[in-house]
């Protein structure tokens, strides 16, 4: 596997995936560092670092990068070939098929987590704010956890439908994170909308950041149970689509001979 990893990541050379990996997170890190330097440091700065950084990240670069990363790396393949070559490789369709998925999870891990670092010792270096970078990296986790079904998803329309469709269905999940993940509209709903879970995921770890140390009350969102019982919710909803979605597209490829209007 981590042959097929290596052959799919010296694809990218020359690309623009290592430029979305590596220095995207990065410049969007200090965009928002840049902001709170311009706005000031007080004692709520910690807490709104954390909301702008995670829901504009989950929100919006999640769904479009997915969709952008997803159908590009396709794309590649159909450019060299109509498919022809990649569909010939001495190795079995299911390993072609999660050497891609491999490069997608590899990929999106790496951007979340260069993001959260960057930020966070951007914010101490540059500004002298603490941050609680264990619910930060908390926070980075679930996002991952939660894109890993929307990476199997559009890798499944990529390969059938193109990069147009997979992008095209990114916007569809732009809106869907913003509305139903980003508000209260879709408190009662987001359990059964995958781009979604990013979002909600990437909020839980946030609430231990209301508690303070000269607290005498834990905050009713942790004693009820609720951030748990949110957690345990997402991450079944995460375990089914995956299973389904990734295991569908294995079967799925295993059989597929390329796009009808090159047969």
């Amino acid at each position: 596997m981590m042959k097929l990893l290596s052959s799919e990541w010296l694809k990218t050379k020359r690309t623009a995936i290592r430029w979305f990996t590596f220095c995207m997170p990065a410049v969007y890190a200090a965009l928002i560092i840049g902001y709170i330097a311009l706005r000031g440091v007080d004692i709520n700065t910690q807490v709104l670092v954390f909301q702008i950084f995670f829901e504009a990240w989950t929100a919006f670069v999640i769904p479009l990068d997915v969709g952008i990363l997803s159908g590009f790396i396709v794309h590649q393949e159909e450019l060299a070939g109509n498919f022809n070559g990649f569909l010939a490789a001495k190795v079995s369709r299911y390993k072609l098929y999660l050497g891609k998925f491999g490069l997608l999870f590899v990929t999106m891990t790496t951007s979340t987590l260069i993001a959260t670092i960057v930020l966070c010792v951007g914010l101490n270096v540059f500004l002298g704010l603490l941050i609680d970078w264990q619910i930060f990296v908390a926070s980075a986790i679930l996002v991952v956890i939660g894109t890993i079904p929307l990476l199997a998803l559009h890798l499944w329309a990529s390969f059938a439908w193109g990069m147009g469709a997979s992008i095209g269905i990114s916007i569809g999940g732009l809106l869907m994170a913003a509305l139903i993940g980003a508000t209260g509209l879709g408190d009662k709903i987001w359990q059964f909308i995958p781009w979604a879970w990013p979002v909600r995921l990437a909020m839980l770890p946030g609430v231990y950041l209301q508690f303070m140390p000269d607290m005498q009350v834990t905050p009713e969102s942790i004693s009820s149970g609720f951030v748990l019982n949110q957690l345990a919710t997402g991450l079944i909803a995460v375990a089914i689509c995956l299973a389904v979605a990734l295991v569908g597209g294995m079967v799925w490829f295993d059989k597929w001979e390329g796009r009808k209007f090159y047969e």
